[in-house]
């Protein structure tokens, strides 16, 4: 278990310890709970974000889907129109 020293204003370090209260209660470790699924929340965001921009960036190259052997639908089949 790793420990992080860091430092916030006054208003976050207040919102955030009554909303840490008050969805897992005073009990020992609610604010490293807390703020576990805080920095897991935004590592997951932030991996979502760059998905997303990969994809773009992809969709932006464009896909090469080979080429059009065909005129009609009906070239795809070996039918001859009109026999059953």
């Amino acid at each position: 278990m790793g420990t992080i020293t860091i430092s916030i204003d006054d208003d976050t370090e207040r919102r955030f310890r009554e909303t840490a209260k008050k969805k897992l209660g005073t009990r020992k470790g609610y604010l490293g709970e807390a703020t576990t699924e805080a920095l897991n929340l935004w590592v997951y965001k932030q991996t979502q974000e760059e998905i997303a921009r990969d994809a773009l960036s992809l969709m932006e190259q464009g896909f090469n889907l080979g080429e059009h052997y065909y005129n009609e639908r009906k070239d795809l089949y070996d039918r001859k129109s009109g026999s059953r």
